[in-house]
């Protein structure tokens, strides 16, 4: 496999999903042949619309992405295709929220902070203060 044909097939690759990760980029120069088996299992089971189409495929997909826990640019990288394909934040908020009861809110949390820093939700700031609360508001963001 020469450089120039694995250029070709990373080139090849961001035409087709509209993005790569840094492992693609690794993984295509370390092992062409390994990268192209994983990335035709990754075609059948998430790119190509069988019976789901490729607006639940990406949210089913940043589903598991939370619960897993994966990097915040990974779960990011995703949530943009997600609306690049005509999702909505709210319906992509949903979906990170499925992820709640199993993965736990670690998980949820790190999920939605990843989502609001894409989509630029605003946050609510208290207007008045709690007798008794001492926590800091930087603890309060944990809860």
């Amino acid at each position: 496999m020469s450089d120039q044909e694995a250029q070709q097939y990373l080139d090849d690759m961001v035409r087709e999903r509209g993005y790569v990760l840094d492992y693609h980029k690794r993984l295509i120069g370390a092992d062409y042949e390994f990268a192209r088996a994983v990335n035709d299992i990754v075609d059948a089971a998430y790119l190509k619309e069988r019976r789901l189409d490729r607006r639940t495929k990406e949210l089913c997909f940043i589903v598991s992405l939370v619960a897993m826990r994966a990097t915040k640019g990974h779960i990011q990288s995703h949530i943009k295709v997600a609306l690049e394909e005509g999702c909505s934040p709210e319906e992509v908020l949903e979906a990170i929220e499925i992820s709640m009861p199993e993965a736990g809110v670690v998980a949820f949390q790190e999920g939605f902070n990843a989502w609001a820093e894409v989509v630029g939700a605003p946050a609510l700031e208290p207007t008045v203060d709690v007798a008794g609360d001492r926590r800091s508001n930087n603890d309060k963001e944990e809860d």
